[in-house]
């Protein structure tokens, strides 16, 4: 790892996925000046209200597969409908932008390579991209890509229903590239045109808040790897990244 890479390990409290994304996102626009935004994987639930649009006075499109779900938010928002996991996608787009966002959606990027470089195309001169995400190694999520679909959404809605909502459990969980900050993930990034302002590993999982002596163990080693970090043993991570 290239011990100039700015890597940080946190706590899963700390991790800026959930109900934090909002005030997250906020933040980066406000600090680097952002005037256009696209959301990936937005569906009819974008992070930003339509009230914080307009109080930032930026633009802000919504990305996803599925018309359906486009159709059903805020005349606000701008829309487009593409998977940006594939080759050149980019033709599907009348303009750049100075920030593209995925929450919780990495995970599902079934080919991560197209994904990151379509998103570099995309990006202003010096634009930034933001991912937040669960990563594989993390003992729930090795399991829900190993057993079938039905039965992992069925633990993911047992454990943590928060979780399901974000995952929106109908899309498969690929983990292509959806890893912590290892040396491999440094180095694809670069690969795809990347400079890494921010790369942050969170241990610990909320998944056996319901088995109190399994998530006391959780929690102690949780607390454990932040003080021994070992990047794959991440279960969440999220990156902010410059086009190079």
């Amino acid at each position: 790892m290239n011990k100039s890479t700015p890597v940080f390990f946190k706590y899963v409290d700390d991790f800026p996925g959930w109900a934090q994304m909002p005030q997250f996102i906020e933040e980066l626009i406000i600090k680097y000046k952002i005037k256009s935004v696209l959301e990936i994987g937005a569906g009819a639930n974008p992070t930003l209200s339509p009230e914080a649009i307009k109080r930032l006075e930026i633009s802000y499109t919504l990305n996803d597969i599925e018309k359906e779900e486009l159709d059903k938010a805020h005349l606000v928002y701008e829309k487009n409908i593409s998977d940006l996991c594939k080759a050149n996608i980019c033709a599907h787009f009348d303009r750049k932008y100075d920030l593209i966002f995925s929450r919780m959606a990495g995970e599902h990027f079934d080919n991560a390579e197209n994904l990151h470089n379509n998103v570099n195309s995309l990006l202003n001169e010096k634009g930034y991209a933001v991912h937040c995400f669960s990563t594989l190694y993390a003992f729930p999520f090795l399991v829900n890509k190993l057993i079938p679909d039905w039965l992992g959404n069925w633990f993911l809605s047992m454990f943590n229903p928060r979780e399901d909502y974000y995952h929106h459990n109908k899309f498969k969980a690929h983990y292509d590239m959806s890893f912590g900050p290892t040396s491999k993930m440094i180095k694809f990034f670069s690969f795809c045109g990347y400079e890494i302002i921010d790369y942050t590993g969170y241990f610990g999982h909320p998944y056996y808040a319901r088995l109190p002596i399994a998530h006391s163990i959780e929690v102690a080693k949780a607390k454990w790897l932040i003080k021994h970090p070992i990047s794959f043993m991440t279960s969440y991570a999220s990156v902010i990244l410059q086009k190079a």
